[in-house]
């Protein structure tokens, strides 16, 4: 566990150092000084969680670094601020063209962004009716974000929120406390992640990854409905008939993940992780299956544009 600890801190400190290299944030149409990018202590959004965002990846490819599914990623943050009543002031076009100027601005090859959204400085309680919605877009190097060799998960207690109580389609950001008490739990009794059930007790999602499992050459994933629809979920359902696969949604219970003979998580910061153990039990052989890489290389080919049928999931910057 101590071991575990100290990679993970060891991963934040390398993090905190590269984006310490940013130089500027685009923030409500304008590009700051990164020490400078800051909000009012009264922001409404820290207060009370009242912001939307995306994680966004960009890759170097031979003709320079393009982001991935720059559309879709754009259009689900519209979509979440609708669903806060928040309307963005500023264009779907503005806000893509602001995307590739900040990582040109950066000198950025491969990494993160973050666009969020959110109610600002003007107006306290929990209704937000007069607070200036605000915008800003950070970018900097990240790798993996659960590391290649497989990660240990933990079924967590914490069950994901009920879909009726939000909109699990959106990302907003207060939803997320649900997530950080999941993957806390997890991290200290010394797994990578954690797992969270649904309120009828099947497999919902990671605390910020979708999830597949595979059963005699057959990839399954929870189907929608309590959980958040990721574009890389959708990119691996996409794909997954160039490599002669086929993925099935379905209710999974704990039963299914339990005689698992592969599983993974996917999502924008994790991309393809495989799952190697839940809980206490080994998840196939406890290493990288080969459906698992099979999938995972494929990605990785797309992403850094090696397959010219998905070159137009990318936005040449």
């Amino acid at each position: 566990m101590i071991t575990l600890f100290l990679n993970f801190y060891s991963f934040l400190a390398f993090i905190l150092r590269k984006m310490l290299e940013v130089k500027k944030v685009w923030m409500d149409g304008k590009m700051v000084n990164f020490k400078s990018a800051n909000i009012h202590i009264l922001s409404h959004a820290l207060h009370y969680g009242s912001a939307v965002f995306e994680g966004i990846r960009f890759y170097e490819t031979e003709k320079g670094p393009a982001v991935f599914r720059l559309k879709e990623h754009t259009d689900r943050l519209f979509y979440s601020a609708k669903v806060l009543y928040m309307k963005i002031p500023f264009s779907k076009t503005k806000i893509n063209k602001s995307i590739a100027e900040l990582i040109k601005v950066n000198k950025l090859k491969e990494g993160y962004i973050r666009p969020i959204v959110y109610y600002g400085y003007g107006k306290m309680g929990l209704k937000p009716i007069g607070a200036p919605v605000n915008m800003a877009i950070a970018a900097w190097p990240w790798g993996s974000y659960l590391g290649e060799g497989g990660v240990k998960v933990k079924v967590s207690k914490v069950k994901r929120i009920h879909p009726e109580t939000t909109d699990p389609k959106a990302k907003i950001s207060g939803i997320y406390v649900n997530s950080i008490l999941a993957s806390m739990e997890a991290h200290k009794q010394g797994y990578d992640e954690a797992l969270l059930l649904d309120h009828k007790g099947c497999v919902s999602e990671g605390p910020g990854e979708n999830f597949f499992y595979i059963k005699n050459g057959k990839i399954y994933t929870t189907e929608l409905g309590t959980i958040l629809p990721g574009i890389t979920r959708n990119s691996v359902m996409t794909f997954a008939s160039d490599l002669k696969l086929e993925v099935k949604e379905k209710r999974i219970s704990l039963k299914d993940i339990q005689t698992a003979d592969e599983a993974f998580f996917t999502g924008t910061a994790a991309e393809v992780t495989p799952i190697i153990k839940i809980n206490s039990k080994k998840v196939g052989k406890g290493k990288i299956g080969p459906i698992t890489k099979q999938i995972k290389n494929y990605y990785s080919d797309i992403i850094h544009g090696k397959v010219k049928k998905y070159e137009k999931w990318l936005y040449l910057v």
